[in-house]
């Protein structure tokens, strides 16, 4: 089908045409997707990397080799920064994320295949880290094994972006034919169906029309045949209002993109796209409902896994310290520190509170009290107060 037969489907008279400046192909524009889940896994990554992986002995805090795996070089290849990084990538991508100890090293899995039973421990084969297969099997106990929920919500983002997606790639293509130049073409089209004419009118048509309507050419030219004449339809011209649209109806369609995706994982909306209106509530709700549900998981599964139960029950353990997250500035804490001070916690104690290393000073970890605070029996017996 010629460039002339087709246009002849659009004639409104024997001498008129109306051309549209915009050839368009749909096309769904995958990467803002992308943007707004990349964006969300690098906030949760980059939050609980802040987090202090503390480890305890017998109910008190001991920095040993489980401290330095977790907090400075899970292994050989990666900081603890970038170990949390390919970790809540692969727990938000996948649903959930595989870690093996080799060597006395964490590794994060990048693909593995996993046989579940209900009344003895799952098995994992077929693990992959990098571009290594390793050929052993793990058992559950071997392994540490964290799912995010019962469903991954990626598969639902996906789906809902499969419509929104041809949405957004809708309103782009919208908003370059409503500001495209329009034109109704007048002349003599009624010339003889042989192929040199037919050849002339196409080569007319696709060699210049096309070139001069292309909203992506910096600047093209065209010159007119005799016998056309061109006349501006396009919105705006000669009383032709219209509502040409602009970007920022594009940009609330990438906005509700963001949201989308944000919503499952618990994230305000206000944190993802950096609005600074009562930040500090929105970072409260972010660690509360979406830092602190990851962080547990990897706690318990951690503690189940590298410590037994009897261990557990004696206090040995690893906790996840989530204080460290928020900046505070010291000098807004000091009522509070003096208060903390006066009921009993130690100097170090307060230092640690406010992420400070503690003074190895005999007197800082000691305790004091004022006199306004005393046992409840004493007042009871009646004894001076």
């Amino acid at each position: 089908m010629g460039a002339f037969d087709w246009f002849r489907t659009w004639f409104g008279s024997s001498n008129t045409i109306k051309l549209d400046g915009y050839f368009f192909e749909l096309n769904v524009k995958a990467y803002y997707k992308r943007l707004a889940v990349e964006s969300c896994i690098d906030l949760i990554a980059n939050t609980i990397s802040r987090c202090e992986f503390q480890t305890f002995e017998k109910g008190k805090e001991k920095r040993g080799e489980n401290y330095y795996l977790l907090n400075v070089q899970p292994n050989q290849n990666q900081n603890a920064t970038e170990f949390i990084h390919s970790l809540v990538n692969n727990l938000i991508m996948n649903n959930e994320v595989l870690i093996i100890m080799q060597d006395d090293q964490l590794y994060v899995a990048d693909d593995y295949s996993v046989k579940e039973f209900a009344f003895k421990e799952n098995v994992y084969s077929d693990v992959i880290i990098g571009d290594l297969k390793i050929g052993k099997t793990f058992l559950e106990s071997d392994v540490l094994s964290i799912k995010l929920n019962n469903r991954n919500v990626m598969h639902v983002i996906n789906s809902l972006y499969e419509d929104y997606g041809k949405l957004l790639a809708s309103g782009m293509n919208y908003y370059k034919r409503k500001n495209n130049k329009r034109y109704l073409i007048k002349g003599d089209f009624l010339r003889p169906q042989n192929k040199e004419t037919q050849e002339a009118i196409d080569a007319m048509f696709e060699g210049q029309l096309k070139n001069w309507f292309d909203p992506d050419k910096e600047g093209s030219a065209f010159q007119i045949q005799d016998g056309y004449t061109m006349e501006d339809m396009s919105d705006g011209q000669k009383g032709n209002a219209g509502n040409n649209g602009t970007s920022r109806d594009i940009r609330e369609i990438v906005n509700d993109i963001i949201d989308f995706v944000a919503m499952p994982l618990h994230i305000p909306r206000g944190l993802i796209k950096g609005d600074v209106a009562d930040v500090e509530k929105l970072v409260d709700s972010f660690i509360m409902f979406g830092i602190k549900p990851i962080v547990e998981l990897i706690m318990d599964e951690f503690n189940r896994k590298v410590y037994n139960k009897e261990q557990f029950l004696e206090r040995t353990y690893m906790k996840i310290d989530t204080n460290q997250i928020k900046v505070v500035d010291i000098t807004q804490l000091a009522a509070a520190a003096d208060k903390l001070f006066a009921i009993g916690f130690s100097f170090n104690e307060i230092l640690a509170l406010v992420g400070r290393d503690p003074i190895q000073e005999d007197w800082a970890d000691k305790r004091y009290v004022t006199k306004n605070y005393q046992d409840i029996k004493t007042l009871e017996g009646g004894e001076n107060t």
